[in-house]
């Protein structure tokens, strides 16, 4: 029983019993245990020393002597705590810092929808005669897409190209931060200046201007505005990353995405992917391919440089540079890059055409400041615009200085061509023919006209009741002028042709019958019948009105001669058929101009043009003829020859052309019958084509009756008498004309 309970304590784990007592020692004896010293007694702050680990106590080391070293290096040590004592507290007020201003922003951003549309201003779409865009002015927006109804293709593309951890950041990037301020610095540049590092987040954040709206009297122009939005300093970034990250707390990645894509400016004048896709391609954003994706992508980088109607091929390579980065970010396969890089995106028909060159500018000028350039709106203005018409002209100008001018010639040409009721079909405004904004030398310079004028001078005198068959004397004529002596014009020729009918002083373009007819029936009646036709310009008071003096405007010439084609009624040349808001279906505004009040008879207009219609069947203006058109028309040169004019129609449209030089250069060897009148029949040739021949609405005249003298019984002194009285009508001829 002893044995046995002596075994049991041996497991119980409070002692252990000899197993062996007899044989573990020499002598046979058991060794006794020793005995346990005595626990000592510890104090409170002893104990509070202490650790336990479980079940045992860990006893506090004495603290280790210094060495050298460590003497040398506790003033260090003690910077170092000192540093990081204010570090966390600073790190903690900014965070603080950081979440409030987070938070302030975060209350004060609107709902997404309301970012969608940036614009300071509204746009205005042109449209053509058939209702085809042709070109675009303003702040062109066309629509809200998002990143779910955009093309797939184009969403890649731009996070491809602008922020690949788009999907993965908290609105700010530090790894693309570092990497930016590191290329800055390796080429040469601040850390700030260059490359941005910026998330799609923060230029989105900058687009909305960190929140801060336009306040004019903040702000001297909207352009000074846009300024402030784009500084790059460290205050202006570390602001905007305290925006950005209030975005992304805000809205979703894809809400944010939609925002960038609908205010980004892509170059153009078109704000948005949809304004720009439309723009360029002609087809919505949610239907563009890889290529054309690749290149709106591209243009976020340098809009206005990269924008296709600037240059094509430089924002194609910009394009291929996108596709590469989307092949290397796995949005597309290799043979899909390599595809869409042999297939480059290319213009639409529309976007080809640029900016709707000189016409486009006209029109702009003609509408209402509020409703054209400076408009908060989104206006549509249907114009009279014929693009087939306009492609005629442009080649002709650009024919006839390619092979009949000399190579280097600094002389310009402009181009009008309108219908009879003033309606402008197509306008060139100078030798390049698709430019933009610039001086309109169909519309903007005041020339003098020269023989031109003369048909006005003839309208005044068929109004009154002359005939074209009645006959002026052109010989050697002198008007004494008050305070200048006397002033004789002179014909081109140098040369007179006796008794002539006037129509052929017109036909010929001779100077001396043309004054005489304008003094006959008075130049406050040829003044009045030119200003009522629509030419505004102010006309010369002296007898050199005849000769065209005055200056005029091409558009105004030409408005003018569609009065003679309409029946002697005045006209405005107008382009604007109708104006309207985007979202209205009544328009705002109807056509700006049309046929207006008679100024002379039907008959005498009719008169008129059988008189013109010699000037191109058989006189001055014989290289404007158009095989099987009758055509009616008019020359003119001014002196020194610095303007050279040829204006005309037939019975469909109206065409007006100057050429000289800005600067006044006189022109070498050129006249209104040379080669304007080229000019004039190669825009017209083109216009025509496809056209049935359509004859002028021109009457001739009835013949003057003569009646045949009766012989009379001869008397003493007759042949005195009669050669009297020849000698008298010559002299009164002479004077007078017939």
């Amino acid at each position: 029983m002893t044995q046995g309970r002596n075994s049991g304590r041996g497991t119980s784990g409070r002692g252990r019993g000899p197993l062996v007592a007899d044989k573990r020692y020499p002598g046979g004896s058991a060794r006794k245990p020793a005995k346990k010293a005595p626990r000592r007694k510890t104090s409170a702050k002893a104990k509070s020393g202490w650790r336990l680990f479980g079940r045992r106590k860990a006893v506090r080391r004495p603290p280790r002597k210094r060495g050298l070293l460590g003497w040398l290096l506790m003033p260090f040590q003690i910077v170092l705590r000192a540093i990081w004592a204010v570090s966390w507290r600073m790190g903690v007020l900014v965070g603080l810092f950081l979440v409030a201003a987070v938070a302030y922003h975060y209350s004060k951003l609107p709902e997404y929808q309301a970012l969608l549309d940036g614009r300071n201003q509204g746009s205005v779409t042109l449209l053509d005669r058939e209702g085809k865009t042709f070109a675009w002015r303003g702040d062109q927006f066309g629509g809200v897409v998002t990143a779910e109804t955009v093309s797939p293709h184009l969403k890649n593309a731009i996070v491809a190209t602008e922020d690949k951890r788009f999907y993965r950041h908290f609105g700010v990037s530090p790894r693309g931060i570092a990497s930016a301020v590191r290329i800055n610095l390796r080429e040469g540049r601040g850390p700030l200046s260059g490359h941005g590092g910026s998330t799609i987040t923060q230029q989105t954040a900058k687009l909305m201007c960190l929140g801060v709206e336009y306040d004019p009297e903040i702000w001297d122009s909207e352009a000074a505005y846009e300024s402030d939005c784009r500084q790059s300093s460290l205050w202006r970034k570390a602001k905007e990353a305290i925006f950005a990250m209030a975005m992304e707390a805000k809205y979703s990645k894809n809400e944010i995405l939609s925002i960038y894509m609908n205010r980004a400016y892509m170059g153009g004048g078109a704000y948005g992917a949809e304004a720009a896709s439309q723009r360029f391609f002609g087809k919505s954003a949610n239907q563009v391919n890889p290529p054309e994706a690749a290149m709106l992508a591209g243009l976020l980088t340098a809009p206005s440089t990269l924008a296709p109607t600037n240059n094509i091929e430089r924002s194609r390579n910009r394009a291929a540079t996108v596709l590469r980065l989307m092949e290397e970010q796995g949005y597309l396969s290799e043979q899909e890059r390599q595809m869409a890089a042999a297939n480059p995106a290319e213009l639409s028909e529309a976007a080809a055409a640029r900016a709707g060159g000189y016409f486009a500018d006209w029109i702009m000028d003609t509408v209402p400041g509020f409703l054209g350039d400076q408009t908060t709106e989104d206006v549509v203005i249907r114009t009279t615009l014929d693009q087939r018409l306009q492609q005629a002209a442009e080649d002709a100008v650009t024919y006839v200085f390619e092979n009949k001018v000399r190579e280097g010639s600094k002389a310009q040409a402009a181009v009008v061509v309108m219908s009879a009721d003033g309606a402008v079909r197509a306008m060139v405004g100078g030798r390049k023919v698709r430019a933009s904004g610039v001086f309109n030398r169909a519309t903007q310079a005041k020339r003098q006209t020269g023989s031109s004028f003369k048909p006005f001078v003839y309208a005044a005198a068929l109004e009154l009741g002359y005939s074209p068959y009645d006959r002026v004397l052109d010989a050697e004529y002198c008007i004494d002028i008050p305070g200048s002596g006397p002033w004789c014009p002179q014909n081109y020729t140098r040369k007179h042709y006796g008794e002539i009918t006037l129509t052929r002083a017109l036909r010929d373009s001779l100077n001396v019958p043309a004054v005489k007819v304008s003094e006959a029936v008075g130049r406050d009646n040829v003044r009045h019948v030119a200003g009522e036709f629509g030419i505004e310009s102010s006309l010369a008071d002296g007898p050199s009105l005849a000769l065209g003096a005055s200056e005029s405007t091409l558009i105004e010439m030409t408005g003018a001669y569609a009065g003679i084609l309409n029946g002697g009624s005045s006209v405005t040349p107008y382009g604007v058929e109708a104006l309207t808001l985007v979202g209205d279906a009544e328009p705002l505004m109807g056509a700006s101009g049309g046929m207006g009040e008679r100024v002379i008879r039907p008959a005498a207009a009719q008169e008129l043009i059988w008189m013109m219609e010699k000037v191109i069947a058989e006189g001055t203006g014989r290289r404007a003829q158009i095989p099987g058109w009758q055509a009616a028309g008019k020359s003119g040169t001014t002196s020194a020859a610095k303007d050279a004019w040829f204006i005309g129609f037939t019975a469909e449209y109206v065409a007006g052309v100057w050429m000289g030089y800005d600067d006044n250069t006189p022109l070498t060897g050129v006249t209104g019958g040379g080669l304007p009148a080229e000019i004039w029949r190669e825009a017209m040739v083109r216009v025509h084509a496809g056209l049935e021949p359509q004859p002028l609405p021109m009457k001739a005249p009835e013949p003057i009756a003569v009646p045949e003298p009766q012989p009379a019984p001869r008397r003493q002194g007759d042949g005195v008498g009669r050669g009297i009285e020849r000698a008298l009508n010559g002299v009164l001829r002479d004077i007078f004309g017939n």
